[in-house]
This record gives structure tokens, sequence and C-alpha cells, in this order.
């Protein structure tokens, strides 16, 4: 099977703000699919987050958007490279516009933090040593 790529499509109230947001954490966007409604923030090359304006999410869904601020939709879960990085994008967050979300978590093998982003979607960032991983055939 060839490898997908995903599409995660997240409501947010102020797009300019959410891509500044975004951008001071390092990511970038594919213009091709970025404008006025939504933007196309790239994870790699084979997942992306469309964050889209919420009058403009609604034209994919008959549901009502949930208030990412007061019930947790989903928990989205980044790899970092290293320890230093999780807690460097933890603490960047926090300064832009970010809130708290779950305190730091070590076990060891795997380090997370977290961070509710401004619109209150649930971020957790981990790094996992990778000798502990075992690769999949």
């Amino acid at each position: 099977m060839a490898a997908r790529s995903i599409f995660v499509n997240l409501p947010v109230k102020d797009l300019e703000k959410t891509k500044a947001f975004f951008t001071k954490l390092g990511f970038t966007y594919n213009a091709q699919f970025t404008d006025q409604n939504a933007a196309c923030m790239v994870l790699s090359d084979l997942g992306y987050v469309m964050l889209l304006q919420d009058t403009f999410f609604k034209t994919f869904t008959k549901r009502e958007i949930s208030d990412a601020h007061k019930q947790t939709e989903a928990l989205f879960a980044l790899s970092c490279e290293s320890r230093a990085e999780v807690d460097s994008m933890v603490k960047t967050a926090l300064e832009n516009g970010g809130s708290p979300a779950m305190p730091p978590q070590d076990i060891g093998f795997m380090y997370s933090g977290s961070f509710y982003d401004p619109d209150g979607h649930h971020w957790e960032v981990l790094w996992m040593d990778p000798s502990h991983v075992q690769k999949s055939s």
C-alpha cells in the first residue's frame, strides 16, 4: 500500500492570527492551497493541517462546530527531534498566544509537553527515543 497523506481540517476564528501563531512555531504554508478562507499548514511531505476560517469550515459539515475552548474535539500530536525542541515549542506557543494544557510528562523513552492554540485546539508535542521505537514491517 502506498503511503497516504493526511489533511486535518480545523476551524479557526481569525485566520491571520492563527497563521501568525503557527509561523512563530516554525511552520510554513503551501501557497497553492492558502487564501482568505483557508491556509494549508505543512507538517511534512505527507501531513498537512488545513486551517479553515470557521464560516468556511461550516460549508463542509452539517453539524455544529465544537467550541474547543470548552470541549476537547481531539488531541493533535506532533513529533519533535529532541526533548529540548519539545520545551522550546511549548515555550514559544505560550509566549505567542497559546495557553497551557497539561504538565510535561517524562516516562523515560518518551517526553511530551502540550498547549492550546489561540482557538483552543489541544496540541501535544513529543520526543521518543529512537532506540526504543520498533520498526514496523
